[in-house]
């Protein structure tokens, strides 16, 4: 007879399923996995913002040629002659008189200003009719400033990032206090030799707080010496500290600043927040001296 050996039952409450180990990551293991999101988070946002910069300083290029080549044509018509960096009668258009400003407004530094807000009448200047009605090239798409429609009416952007070489069609084709008649002026393209149109820019990005009439102002007294530097009008740095310049060729390019002096913080509380206009040895001052006008020989 074979003896069957029964081994008992665990007894068990009745109605209570057994209990098993739940899958989960304990709190150690979930702020270790949020500290390595935080670090990848902190590693990546720095390197999207500068392709972010780049970006936009790729598009600032594409405006500045389109609005280059609108110079160009306008010059072709006008028998060689470049509009005027700047021209005291803001109202000058075509065809009232020969040889109208770039630009037929001023800009507003403080936010407040009643002018810079339309493209009629604001940027019907000389090369308006040869844009095509384009506001959009005037502007760098980085300049996030804004100012306010009719100097009571609500907050809106900009319509003009960009000046004018001081030096290109000159204040109403004459010289001003930021050079004597030693320094070449640009009144026709075929003045411009020395340094030549692929060294000499015409038009800038300019830093929102310095921007007002349509020239920037690159002071030449005290070329060459490093250390009468100075710099009366500011350029933009909003491409990665680095602003966007046009030359006399069509070409674009964008120039990384060297000198803190050259890219102070943008405050939209206009001119009077600027460095001094005096920078000894400023190198950026020294680069734009170089590519601005020359000596007459």
């Amino acid at each position: 007879m074979t003896t069957v050996m029964r081994i008992p039952l665990t007894p068990r409450t009745p109605g209570c399923a057994p209990r098993t180990r739940r899958g989960g990551f304990t709190l150690i293991e979930l702020l270790v996995v949020i500290a390595i999101i935080a670090i990848l988070a902190g590693m990546l946002l720095p390197a999207l913002a500068k392709s972010k910069a780049k970006a936009t300083g790729i598009l600032c290029m594409g405006n500045t040629k389109q609005l280059m080549l609108a110079w160009s044509m306008y010059v072709g018509d006008a028998n060689d002659r470049l509009p005027f960096a700047y021209a005291q009668e803001e109202i000058r258009l075509i065809p009232t008189t020969n040889t109208p400003g770039f630009t037929a407004s001023s800009i507003s530094t403080t936010g407040t200003g009643r002018t810079g807000t339309s493209p009629t009448p604001s940027l019907r200047g000389a090369i308006w009719p040869y844009t095509g009605g384009s506001a959009g090239i005037y502007k760098c798409p980085a300049d996030k400033s804004q100012i306010r429609q009719g100097g009571t009416g609500p907050m809106v952007p900009r319509i003009r990032s960009l000046s004018m070489n001081s030096w290109m069609g000159m204040n109403e084709g004459v010289h001003t206090w930021f050079g004597g008649t030693e320094f070449r002026a640009y009144l026709k393209m075929t003045d411009i030799i020395d340094p030549g149109p692929t060294m000499t820019w015409v038009l800038v990005d300019e830093h929102p707080d310095s921007i007002n009439d349509g020239f920037f102002c690159i002071d030449m007294n005290g070329y060459p010496n490093p250390a009468n530097t100075k710099l009366p009008d500011v350029p933009s740095s909003t491409h990665n500290n680095a602003c966007g310049f046009s030359f006399a060729d069509g070409h674009s390019e964008i120039k990384k600043w060297q000198d803190p002096r050259t890219s102070p913080k943008v405050t939209y509380k206009g001119s009077a927040t600027m460095p001094s206009a005096t920078q000894p040895n400023n190198k950026d001052i020294v680069w734009l001296w170089e590519r601005t006008t020359r000596f007459v020989r």
